[in-house]
């Protein structure tokens, strides 16, 4: 399982808004960044995702009037859960959580930026058709393996982790170097949609042991 010039590292959503004290915190999400630091040590290949939404954007259930954060309604690619506003683009809330250090670093991907639609996953924004470049990316560069750590477990990184899946990519991720929200028992949801996709569920040792 070594990380080699052929894996990269998909560092999902690791800013402000989701951490503690963030606009969608999730919590103790915080204590997972000197892992993911340490995780990074080992790959030449450093991928981030930024979630960076626009403030009318259609997730803000404040954008639905009579709507409450949490909600959910459906719209033209189906089921969207309605988010307190956050990560609006260019605020500190969207910025990276300042103990995150990843110097060597090579891309970000920014996602949701588009008002109408969605987008969890660093390869496929919610309506399944619009691409965010990522998979060209790592097929240019002959990747084939994705390592994924962040937040949250159960939202970002599942549908990252599906799609890198569906895209032809060997994908691990590394469970104790993410965290999640579990909204109405979505973290077990989450991980049986993965397995059965062929994500392989690891741990920071598996990495470190190298």
């Amino acid at each position: 399982m070594l990380a080699t010039s052929q894996s990269a590292l998909i560092v999902v959503d690791v800013q402000n808004g989701f951490t503690p004290g963030g606009q969608l915190a999730v919590a103790d999400a915080d204590q997972i960044i000197p892992k993911i630091n340490q995780i990074a040590a080992h790959f030449e290949n450093i991928i981030l995702t930024q979630d960076w939404h626009p403030e009318n954007h259609i997730s803000f259930a404040e954008n639905h009037p009579g709507a409450q954060p949490f909600d959910c309604i459906t719209l033209d690619y189906g089921p969207q859960v309605l988010w307190p506003a956050h990560c609006v683009q260019g605020t500190e809330d969207a910025a990276f959580h300042p103990a995150l250090h990843l110097p060597t670093a090579q891309l970000i991907i920014r996602k949701g930026y588009h008002a109408n639609i969605d987008s969890y996953s660093a390869f496929m924004e919610a309506d399944q058709q619009t691409s965010t470049g990522l998979a060209g990316y790592l097929q240019a560069r002959e990747i084939d393996t994705v390592f994924i750590v962040g937040i949250a477990t159960d939202f970002c990184v599942a549908w990252t982790a599906i799609d890198a899946c569906k895209q032809g990519f060997q994908c691990y991720v590394i469970e104790d170097a993410t965290k999640a929200i579990d909204l109405n028992g979505s973290l077990q949801q989450a991980w049986q949609d993965m397995l059965a996709h062929g994500v392989k569920r690891i741990s920071l040792k598996d990495i470190t042991a190298q």
